[in-house]
């Protein structure tokens, strides 16, 4: 029993500190999340990063937001401007404006899928997806 722990507790360490890949609707790589946090555009350019603790940040390194452990989007002022639910709907003044499905794929408030990223926490596909934190 406690090697099974070991391994599975290897296993999602794995999964989750690995980069993944962001794509649009046509799987045209349009950039990705590294295992520290950082995320690159489709030119591999560092455009921010997310800390281990939710805070955003932009390529110099400021904090412009923060992501709270319920979901909650905060901008640079911690106004609130949006959430991510359990169940991956997003929504923005309470309404939704897309949804992350469990297989990473990113859909719009019309159920259209816009993106892909499959690996990808649901909260950092969100903020990346349908949050300006990120100009690309």
């Amino acid at each position: 029993m406690k090697r099974l722990f070991i391994l599975l507790a290897l296993g999602l360490a794995t999964v989750t500190m690995s980069a993944q890949d962001l794509r649009n609707s046509s799987n045209a790589y349009v950039g990705k999340i590294e295992s520290d946090g950082t995320v690159r555009n489709g030119s591999n350019s560092c455009i921010g990063k997310i800390d281990r603790d939710g805070t955003i940040r932009n390529s110099s390194n400021s904090s412009i937001g923060k992501i709270d452990s319920d979901g909650t989007i905060r901008n640079q002022s911690n106004s609130s401007i949006g959430k991510v639910e359990s169940d991956g709907t997003v929504r923005k003044n309470g309404s939704s404006v897309g949804k992350i499905d469990s297989d990473g794929t990113v859909r719009n408030g019309s159920n259209s899928t816009i993106g892909y990223a499959k690996g990808v926490p649901v909260r950092y596909a969100a903020v990346f997806f349908f949050f300006d934190f990120f100009k690309r």
